[in-house]
């Protein structure tokens, strides 16, 4: 870059001139000085001028952006600074449960925790004993301990209710401080507790917890309950809200009016394996999950899960597998006559019936009757091989599928060898121990027409035909079967005017710790169809050391106990689902019974 030369200021030519006319040649010099002088005097403001604008600028773009600060800040909702260190990361949104019909089973709802900076209290006794008169629970003097200690942060309750956060508002100490927390809340209570299972909390920091699953379908579906891509899509269950709460009520009510120590109850589709309604008694608020037991039998607890955790020898309930499998290898029809002359020896073992039935019955009156000899005899004609290959496509010899966190460890207790009188026992119900749930799936795969469901919670789209286990002629002649029980059987108490119910009984004495079985404690099952002509659900009724007093007895066999519950069931919740009684079909089954003499 070439710089402009510097002007002399006395340049020679002008000087010679100046001489030449008589003028004075130093006035050229202060000429030259002057113009020199103001120019930079000019380019020395304007650069002044430039600082100042740009200063100007600055201080504009300053006051505008507090002036729009100001603005946003005065047209906003007044919130308290929160402490923020330690939850980034930690996301505490989880999807929604809903019922087959969208009624809502769990949710989240926003609330707030409590905690401390103990080195912003003003009086930390004060607030100690304040808060100690707020939440009972705490003790003041140990919380005060700790606010003294010299910590910076102290937590003091995990969720508040709107009370108590107005009460701890009133305490007014600055060092008191809120901050938003997601909390699980179960707005049906008890209602489907076992299902539901419950959440618990995970990750935690000052601004959000995680929510996890503790049980049940919480815990199974971890994973999709969390995912963030599907938060606004509800996890749909295939219960019904309205059945459940009937089902719980009249086992409740049930329960009590016997005695019973428990209860259990699955209400099934018998196309779909959707499990309409489970209920286990005793239950517990999933909104207030209590503790495990630590000690004893963890099935006295109220979180143990009767209808899927508990596996149980369920007695004669099981006698119509022996007769339909009878039936399907040809060995039986309805009407063939089967030994029954009691007792019946087998090695060191006798097998004996609870009433004298006779020599014979027919196929039909052993499961009316209820006879241990008939099935057995028809257990060794079956072979014990073919019986557990049979009883394994029902879905007895493996933990039910069914969509909650506690199936899997819910093993069906087997024989350890399999031989003539493991299949005899078997046959009615002792030495093999399943679910209720197992036995409601095996009883609608059964009498379905004959092919497999697997039990389900989620609700389904319709029906898939699984693997056929009977042909239908076998799926018919066994809900005949089931049918005679309650209409001339042992289950005739299980009678519901207008909806054909068919089921068995089945009493099985409970096995001691030690060894052997109690005299005077058993589980009470009826299980069985509805209707029976045109089945739909398939359900399993459990009462445990219930029993009802008839003229000074005790009477603790299902169809005294078991069987007038589930028909209160029925009663309550057939109209529920939809199911009009069939009062014609009732009729012209009278005017049959009576043309033949029954």
């Amino acid at each position: 870059m070439t710089e402009t030369p510097r002007r002399p200021l006395r340049p020679l030519a002008r000087i010679l001139r100046a001489r030449d006319k008589g003028e004075n040649p130093d006035l050229i010099e202060r000429e030259n000085l002057a113009e020199r002088h103001n120019a930079m005097r000019d380019r020395s403001r304007r650069r002044a001028e430039g600082r100042i604008l740009v200063v100007g600028l600055f201080f504009v773009a300053a006051f505008c952006t507090v002036g729009v600060r100001m603005s946003a800040l005065s047209t906003s909702d007044p919130v308290e600074p929160r402490y923020s260190q330690g939850g980034a990361g930690i996301t505490s949104a989880r999807a929604d449960i809903v019922d087959r019909n969208g009624r809502l089973l769990a949710t989240n709802v926003v609330t707030q925790a409590l905690y401390a900076h103990p080195n912003e209290m003003v009086d930390i006794p004060y607030a100690a004993a304040e808060l100690g008169k707020i939440f009972p629970d705490i003790d003041a003097d140990a919380l005060a301990t700790r606010l003294a200690s010299g910590r910076k942060f102290v937590w003091i309750r995990r969720t508040l209710s709107p009370e108590q956060i107005q009460a701890v508002h009133d305490i007014g100490d600055p060092g008191l401080l809120f901050a938003d927390r997601d909390l699980r809340l179960y707005p049906n209570g008890t209602l489907a507790a076992h299902i539901l299972g419950g959440a618990r909390y995970g990750r935690e920091g000052v601004g959000a917890a995680e929510l996890l699953g503790v049980a049940g379908i919480e815990k199974a579906f971890d994973d999709r309950l969390l995912d963030p891509a599907q938060h606004h899509e509800p996890l749909q269950l295939s219960i019904d809200l309205t059945v459940q709460s009937t089902m719980r009520e009249v086992l409740d009510g049930g329960m009590r009016l016997l005695g019973a120590k428990g209860a259990s109850g699955v209400l099934m589709d018998v196309n779909t394996g959707e499990i309409i309604s489970m209920v286990s008694l005793p239950d517990f608020d999933p909104n207030h999950r209590p503790q495990p037991l630590v000690k004893g039998d963890q099935a006295d607890s109220p979180l143990f899960n009767r209808a899927v955790q508990g596996v149980y020898e369920l007695g004669s309930v099981f006698k119509i597998f022996a007769v339909a499998q009878a039936m399907e290898e040809g060995i039986v029809t309805p009407t063939t006559m089967v030994d029954t002359q009691g007792p019946m020896v087998k090695g060191r073992h006798k097998i004996r019936d609870f009433r004298n039935y006779g020599p014979r019955l027919s196929a039909t009156d052993v499961i009316v009757k209820s006879s241990n000899i008939g099935t057995a005899h028809l257990a060794l004609k079956i072979g014990g091989q073919a019986q557990r290959e049979f009883l394994g496509s029902l879905g007895f010899l493996d933990p039910t599928p069914v969509e909650l966190i506690e199936a899997p460890n819910a093993k069906p207790l087997l024989p350890r060898n399999w031989g003539e009188i493991q299949s005899m026992t078997i046959s009615y119900g002792h030495g093999l121990s399943t679910s209720p749930v197992h036995l409601a799936a095996g009883y609608a795969s059964l009498l379905n027409g004959g092919t497999k469901v697997e039990p389900t919670l989620l609700r389904q789209s319709g029906r898939t035909l699984g693997p056929r286990v009977v042909s239908e002629q076998t799926s018919k002649a066994s809900r005949d079967m089931l049918r005679a029980v309650v209409t001339r059987g042992t289950a005739s108490f299980g009678e519901v005017a207008g909806y054909a119910v068919g089921g068995k009984t089945g009493t099985a004495d409970k096995p001691k710790p030690t060894g052997g079985y109690y005299k005077d404690r058993v589980l009470a099952t009826f299980a069985g169809v509805f209707p029976a002509h045109d089945p739909r659900y398939v359900f399993v009724i459990t009462m445990d050391e219930g029993h009802e007093i008839v003229n000074g007895k005790e009477m603790r066999t299902a169809g005294w106990t078991a069987v007038p519950v589930t028909a209160e069931l029925i009663r309550r919740v057939a109209p529920l689902l939809g199911m009009r009684p069939d009062v014609e079909s009732d009729l012209q089954s009278g005017l049959r019974e009576a043309r033949n003499g029954h």
